[in-house]
């Protein structure tokens, strides 16, 4: 039972527009390779995330996610097809896909509708920057992109070795990352996206050897673990879940006992780099990160 009700939390985190989006400047027009037929490929995207790694990949999209985000300017004239959890499963079928984007986080609930209407659909898998990694290589080989493919993909490495320099005999820092949407909050594991971040930054987190992306919190097993530092991801709704936060911090009592909260470590972290699925903004968001977890260096 847990697969479908930590997935479909993923898709509500989703739906709300928890992959943050910068758009650069617009590249020129490149059709990706034809199939052996000799047609050109239609590809949606459903997420952000995906919208922003397809245009750095310099290739062009008929359908895009509807989203509050500023989407590339390549994609102007692309048709939104709705939000990540709930597409629009007939606009789709209009725009006649041969490869509809999403992420693997909402498989579960999406492969089956997609199936129904006859809507070709790969699921991506975006869960850490390695998967990110390897997602992109993967779309560069498929599309004939393999020397963008390599050349974001390099650029992530050059970042995760710069990281791996500074923080290599230095005391790890012990981090609880609490994710948290309007109305309700959860602990972030070391399989989640800024999970992976922080692991990538010399972060210890608090919770190990669990399965699954997000946990239900017990704040009293979470005291007892006393972390060094606790980064708090608002979503959705940031300002009312920051509000949340606070309110939480203030009138729940055993928060103050947390080393974290008497030394004043404890970070919101910006929702445009600390998503829920791995985006290209993953060097600025660990960037970031080693400012937090090693603030007398950085």
């Amino acid at each position: 039972m847990l697969k479908p009700i930590w997935l479909t939390l993923i898709g509500m985190l989703l739906l709300f527009g928890m992959t943050a989006c910068v758009s650069g400047s617009p590249e020129p027009s490149v059709s990706a390779s034809a199939d052996s037929d000799g047609n050109e490929p239609r590809i949606i995207s459903t997420t952000v995330a995906i919208t922003e790694i397809m245009a750095a990949l310099e290739l062009d999209l008929v359908g895009i996610p509807t989203s509050s985000k500023e989407l590339p300017e390549r994609y102007k004239d692309a048709v939104p097809v709705g939000n990540p959890m709930s597409p629009d499963l007939e606009r789709i079928r209009a725009l006649r896909p041969t490869d509809v984007l999403s992420v693997t986080t909402l498989e579960y609930d999406l492969e089956p509708k997609f199936a129904g209407a006859g809507i070709p659909s790969d699921f991506l898998n975006l869960q850490s920057v390695a998967d990110m990694q390897q997602t992109i290589r993967r779309l560069g080989a498929k599309y004939g992109r393999e020397q963008q493919a390599a050349a974001i993909t390099e650029q992530i490495d050059a970042k995760l070795a710069e990281i791996r320099q500074k923080v290599e005999g230095k005391k790890q820092p012990t981090v609880l990352i609490l994710l948290g949407v309007p109305g309700s909050y959860l602990v972030a594991t070391e399989h989640s996206f800024i999970g992976d971040l922080v692991k990538q930054s010399g972060g210890i987190n608090i919770v190990q050897g669990e399965k699954v992306e997000y946990l239900a919190s017990n704040t009293e097993y979470l005291q007892q673990a006393n972390p060094d530092i606790i980064l708090r991801a608002a979503h959705g709704m940031p300002e009312e879940v920051v509000k949340m936060f606070d309110q939480e911090f203030k009138q729940n009592d055993i928060w103050k006992h947390f080393d974290a909260v008497k030394n004043g470590r404890v970070y919101d972290l910006e929702e445009r780099l600390f998503g829920t699925t791995a985006n290209l903004e993953a060097g600025e968001a660990l960037d970031e990160l080693m400012g937090m977890l090693y603030p007398a260096e950085y």
